[in-house]
């Protein structure tokens, strides 16, 4: 079977992986960060483990897309400069600014870098393969909407990480209410910000393969989100209530 008849089934993998992702998550909630906790297996600083697990979903993408036979094609590399912009930034920046001594188990971190593999190959293979894009797409609403989305939750995630870092400046390694930026609103704007920016990809790339990980996105990120909403609100006797968890004034 040649690689374009297979290529459809990894991209129906990856919507399959975020309804069990998303059904797993409602009941199990991933033992990282203010939700650490024993049992699952040997640890990992937390620092090394986002750098382990995101630095493939930049480097792979970059060798798969140089595989593509529109690798040169000024379209594709545009989405290559985007993909590039967050996962530079989340693989290489963001694991470096982190503060506080926290671990990651080395499941959690196996089972990001299959994710990665996985979509990282969806992803780059549309862009510079499988898919189409003449320069004319550059003028396509779409394309223009969905940068613009992608950009914007990219700022915003990009700013909350600087509030909650910030939390952290007089050394204290505890966890505090953070205030200001999309914490008006809700309690994980930086969960909202990526989850807006990989539905900006979806729209901008229009695409099965940017779908399928705008969807894995969410699947992944919304339980959290919740998790974090009941946490602050268990642990913070002063907590803001009319802070909703994901969507401003809805949920």
């Amino acid at each position: 079977m040649a690689a374009t008849d297979l290529y459809p089934w990894f991209v129906w993998l990856e919507i399959g992986l975020a309804v069990v992702t998303f059904v797993a998550l409602c009941f199990i909630v991933a033992p990282y960060g203010r939700h650490g906790r024993g049992g699952w297996g040997p640890t990992v600083p937390a620092r090394v483990g986002w750098l382990v697990m995101e630095s493939p979903a930049s480097i792979l993408f970059l060798v798969f897309f140089l595989l593509g036979e529109h690798r040169f094609e000024v379209v594709p590399l545009v989405f290559l400069a985007l993909w590039q912009l967050h996962y530079i930034q989340r693989a290489f920046v963001y694991p470096f600014l982190m503060r506080g001594g926290g671990r990651m188990p080395v499941s959690v971190m196996g089972m990001a870098m299959l994710f990665n593999l996985l979509n990282t190959w969806v992803n780059a293979r549309w862009i510079s393969e499988y898919g189409t894009y003449a320069v004319s797409w550059l003028a396509d609403p779409r394309f223009i909407i969905g940068v613009l989305v992608f950009l914007g939750g990219f700022a915003l995630n990009l700013n909350s990480d600087r509030i909650l870092r910030r939390l952290r400046g007089d050394g204290n390694s505890g966890y505090k209410v953070p205030h200001g930026g999309g914490y008006r609103y809700v309690s994980s704007p930086n969960y909202l910000g990526e989850m807006i920016e990989w539905t900006g990809w979806a729209i901008a790339t229009w695409s099965f393969a940017g779908l399928a990980f705008a969807l894995y996105t969410i699947a992944n990120l919304a339980p959290r989100a919740m998790s974090n909403h009941r946490w602050y609100e268990e642990t913070f006797a002063d907590y803001p209530r009319e802070r909703k968890a994901l969507i401003p004034y809805l949920l």
